[in-house]
């Protein structure tokens, strides 16, 4: 199975680079953050006539998720209170950032982790109480499942490999202790990175600013991640970042990354 995950920026932008993608490379699943459109917008066509099933979950210009699915999904959730209740998920279900399902007993979890800003503000908070709540939603999750990926804009740099200058960049949020320390925390309930499992060096990354020449001089973040459970971590047979759409007109600021199972 071939499982990618892809911030796109506004899916009706970049319609057109999301579609020739999925005939070139044809993912059993895409899962898509900062779709940028309320439901009722959403662009089905274009994919339904490509074969797959769409599951969405957005809000006008901000935010939102979808996973694409050549095969149905089953038991579809978006947010935090199908697991956690109500009155837990409270404020953090109103911002579309989560969506989930089940295809061949693996449990897909699309997420788009708050950007925060920067260290110290409202928004930087929130995050943090976001990731919280995310944690507590991945243990019932992984103990319904024990095959589980969840994949995603994650808006944090696991470490220092994964920026292009750490030292620069060590105060920006993304970087900061406690987003990094929320991150280890989810990924000790039972995941892993599969991409460090075939790549050990630095230098790749998953998103550049469009400013400063940033993707031409590589940049760049590694912020757009998969996490496995064991069961499935074993099974990956690859894990790439596609930088080959980073480089079209008019691009989204972020690649789309492919772990194969």
């Amino acid at each position: 199975m071939k499982i990618a995950t892809w911030n796109v920026n506004s899916i009706r932008t970049r319609i057109e680079h999301v579609t020739s993608w999925l005939q070139t490379n044809s993912p059993d699943v895409i899962c898509l953050q900062e779709t940028k459109v309320t439901d009722k917008d959403f662009p089905l066509e274009p994919f339904i006539n490509l074969g797959y099933n769409c599951y969405i979950s957005g809000q006008k210009s901000y935010n939102g998720v979808a996973i694409l699915s050549r095969s149905p999904l089953t038991q579809i959730t978006t947010g935090f209170a199908p697991l956690l209740g109500e009155e837990t998920a409270g404020i953090f279900d109103e911002q579309k950032r989560l969506i989930a399902g089940i295809i061949d007993d693996i449990c897909i979890i699309c997420v788009y982790v708050p950007n925060g800003s920067e260290v110290g503000s409202e928004k930087y908070d929130y995050k943090l109480k976001w990731l919280k709540l995310l944690q507590e939603y991945l243990k019932i999750a992984l103990d319904k499942s024990p095959k589980l990926c969840i994949c995603g804009d994650f808006n944090i740099v696991p470490d220092d490999r994964d920026i292009h200058n750490p030292k620069a960049n060590a105060n920006s949020v993304g970087l900061s202790v406690p987003e990094r320390l929320a991150l280890t925390e989810i990924i000790e309930l039972g995941l892993n990175d599969p991409f460090r499992k075939f790549t050990s060096e630095g230098g790749h990354y998953s998103w550049w600013d469009y400013r400063a020449a940033a993707f031409p001089r590589n940049n760049g973040w590694r912020i757009d991640h998969h996490y496995l459970s064991f069961p499935l971590y074993e099974q990956a047979k690859n894990c790439t970042i596609d930088i080959a759409p980073r480089k079209l007109i008019k691009p989204s600021d972020h690649a789309p990354v492919i772990v194969e199972i």
